[in-house]
Parts: structure tokens; sequence; C-alpha cells
């Protein structure tokens, strides 16, 4: 099943924004283990997100998935974010909590304390990114289990 999963890195960014028009976005795909990719392909991810139509991506990934122009793109099974910081203020919607980067205006969001992170990188246009990671959360929390309380 095509696009399963999560957003985008802060370095996969440059070649999503290159991505137009109807042909598929360019969205790198994670190298997670074995048990994370199957927690992935299991996340079911709606045709429209934020009114917007699916699209296909390119590699061609069951834990890559985007949306409109310019696309909200999505990875599932990326590592912990190397920006995140243990003293950080996480978003927190609907009990799932969100590191958002760049810190100042995030474009991309990660959820962290379920056992595969989810990636979402949103397109300014489309701000604020509240009503997209709700729609989105509720599919990760029905699909990827909370790790232990505590753990990110």
């Amino acid at each position: 099943m095509r696009g399963t999963a999560a957003g985008l890195s802060l370095l996969a960014a440059a070649p999503l924004l290159a991505a137009c028009g109807d042909g598929a976005v360019q969205v790198p795909a994670p190298r997670p283990d074995a048990a994370t990719v199957k927690l992935c392909q299991g996340l079911q991810l709606p045709a429209r997100l934020h009114g917007l139509k699916r699209r296909d991506t390119s590699p061609d990934s069951p834990l890559t998935a985007a949306w409109g122009d310019p696309a909200i793109a999505l990875r599932c099974g990326v590592p912990l974010p190397s920006t995140y910081r243990m003293d950080e203020q996480l978003m927190e919607i609907n009990g799932l909590k969100w590191h958002g980067f760049p810190h100042d205006r995030p474009v991309t969001w990660t959820v962290l304390g379920r056992q595969a992170y989810v990636e979402v990188t949103i397109p300014p246009k489309y701000a604020p990114p509240g009503d997209t990671l709700i729609e989105i959360g509720q599919a990760i929390a029905a699909t990827i289990p909370a790790k232990p309380e505590n753990q990110i």
C-alpha cells in the first residue's frame, strides 16, 4: 500500500519543495527496523488531508505519503529528531505530543512518545498546522501504540 505514513525531515524538505503539479512528490523514505516498518504499514491515512487530494510519492514507499500542491508530506519510522531538546515544551493535540522545527515557526512536526515516530511537513501556505495535525493524529493514535509513560 503506497504512502502509508510519515512526513519529512528538515533535510528532506528541499526535494519536496521542488515538486509541483500532479507528478509524484519527492519524499525520501526512512530506513527503520522491521518492527517499526510493520507499525508504519498499518497506518491508515486518509485519501484527503486538510481538504487536499492524496498524491504519489517518489520513491514509491509504504512509509511515505503526500497531499496537495505544495505538498503536505509524511514519513513514518523516522529517528528521533536531532533538534529535539529534553527540556522543550512540546505541543500537545488530542493526547499526542508534537515536536516542531524550526522552533520559532515550525514547518516539520514529529509526533513523539509513540512506538514509531511520524513526521509531517506542512508548507506555510496551510498555516496554522493544528487542523492538519488533528486529522493525521487520529490515524496515528489509532494505529501506533504509545511508548511506556514518560518515554519519548
